[in-house]
């Protein structure tokens, strides 16, 4: 049985002297909108995305595939009213947990903790193989330098390491840079596309009811599903933000209406760049090149160089927002006294929780020492076979956190003023479909990891042994720490 909680919206909080070592609590009132939109979209890594996976999704599923991005956003949208809706009432900078433990009880909410944590873990680490693979190609091609992918992955662990430990406000302008110069490249190859008309002039075939509602369309929308991992993230900078009660919303919507359009719109250029005919065939041969075959195309060979830099640049901004979201994970539970207390010290001077990003960096280097010392492809087994079970695990967070919302606004009849649409309708509906959306993800994991039934459903396996896990957890607290149980993911952090 759950236990019913209080409903208080979040209240302004004075800032506390900071320690010679360690500062009692992260750096509030440093993000804006802009900031942490930044933050979360740089996470999806569009050019990655949109370069390395959107042919897939083209292959897949013909020329209706932009439809696929459409209808994630649509369902993300509805994810978005509930979840920003509650926000008001978390206080910390938990997230999923705090969610799923206000709404459906601290056992659970430890359990999507646990998977959380795993989740975004494998998420940044697997990305650190594709860092490595695609730094160590293009250096190679470029420059002629030849060395090791696990050099490169490690020295982006450093790197990411460094950026994670200054001050927040840093970090967001590293990110805010870096996103702007994969959305211009982006940019710069649809108005080549578009001025010059296309390979066969510009059409809608790609929104037309035949070419959407077909059974190919599955593959797409797994793929697509995965583009958007990390746009919940908004609610873990609630502490960190001016005004987390209008910024968190704001940029919840901001980010997944840019990611929704953005996917949309570039995916659906690109089929033009190539004619409806003729575009699946491309991706056929050599779907890896598809976008660097066009931008060469229509733009140059320069632009083509620039696109496979900025990759490794996507790919270092999704690095580090991830980064960000585990320390905060690991914050907020330490704060709570679950996690060891030495994940929650905050330094004094840049207000980041650097024994946290000291923890998972140490992480991400044992990871890659062992991938790389058994010999496997960074990027067809290593990233693929790490990050899989990271966006099942998102994808089921957010199917839980959904229903959360409904079982938290049902529970207290104080907040019945929010409205029906908001606390109902909309999270209830995107519970159902994310829920559906995550086992279609799951029957057709095989078009993440390129593996057999045996390794991907060990891979899908992992969220609900973890979520079990955290449960389990939470219930040895309750008889061993009642105290500690009792205020879970219901207090302040200070």
């Amino acid at each position: 049985m759950t236990e019913p909680q209080v409903p208080t919206a979040a209240q302004p909080r004075s800032p506390q002297p900071a320690g010679p070592e360690t500062s009692p609590h992260l750096q509030r009132g440093t993000l804006g909108v802009a900031d942490i939109v930044f933050f979360v979209a740089a996470a999806a890594a569009p050019l990655t995305v949109m370069a390395g996976v959107a042919p897939l999704a083209i292959l897949f599923g013909g020329i209706g595939a932009p439809a696929a991005y459409v209808g994630v956003g649509v369902v993300l949208c509805l994810f978005a009213v509930g979840f920003t809706a509650m926000t008001p009432y978390i206080r910390n900078a938990g997230a999923f947990y705090s969610y799923v433990a206000r709404g459906l009880g601290r056992p659970a909410g430890l359990g999507a903790a646990l998977v959380a944590l795993f989740s975004y873990n494998a998420l940044q680490i697997g990305v650190f193989g594709a860092f490595g693979f695609f730094s160590a190609s293009t250096m190679n091609d470029l420059l002629g330098i030849d060395l090791p992918w696990p050099v490169y992955a490690f020295a982006g662990i450093a790197v990411v390491w460094f950026l994670g430990f200054r001050s927040i406000n840093f970090g967001a302008k590293v990110l805010a840079a870096l996103l702007v110069a994969e959305t211009a490249i982006l940019v710069l190859l649809a108005g080549a596309i578009l001025i010059k008309g296309g390979a066969h002039g510009l059409t809608l075939d790609s929104f037309a009811p035949s070419n959407v509602f077909t059974s190919k369309m599955s593959g797409p929308l797994g793929l697509a599903v995965a583009a958007f991992i990390g746009f919940e993230a908004t609610a873990i900078y609630r502490e960190e933000a001016r005004d987390p009660d209008r910024t968190v919303p704001r940029a919840t919507y901001l980010a997944v209406g840019f990611l929704g359009l953005f996917y949309t719109f570039i995916v659906w250029v690109i089929i033009q760049a190539f004619g409806s005919d003729q575009v699946a065939g491309a991706a056929a041969q050599n779907p890896a090149e598809l976008f660097f075959t066009a931008m060469t195309r229509y733009v140059g060979t320069w632009a083509t160089d620039l696109q496979r830099i900025l990759i490794i640049t996507s790919l270092l901004a999704a690095l580090l927002s991830f980064h960000n979201a585990i320390t905060r994970y690991a914050y907020a539970l330490s704060a709570e006294r679950v996690a060891p207390a030495a994940l929650g010290k905050v330094h004094s001077r840049h207000g980041s929780p650097w024994i946290a990003g000291i923890a998972q960096s140490v992480l991400a280097i044992v990871v890659v020492a062992v991938f790389a010392a058994i010999g496997v492809h960074p990027y067809n087994q290593f990233f693929l076979w790490v990050n899989t079970p990271g966006v099942v695990g998102i994808l089921v967070l957010q199917a839980v956190a959904a229903f959360a919302v409904v079982a938290f606004f049902r529970r207290n009849p104080a907040t019945r003023g929010e409205g029906r649409l908001r606390t109902l309708v909309a999270p209830a509906s995107a519970g159902i479909l994310l829920t559906l959306t995550t086992g279609l993800v799951c029957k057709r994991l095989d078009l993440f990891t390129g593996a057999g039934p045996v390794v991907n459903w060990t891979l899908a396996a992992l969220t609900p042994a973890l979520f079990l896990t955290g449960v389990f957890v939470a219930l040895r607290i309750r008889r061993t720490r009642p105290d500690v149980y009792a205020k879970l993911a219901t207090t302040d952090i200070d």
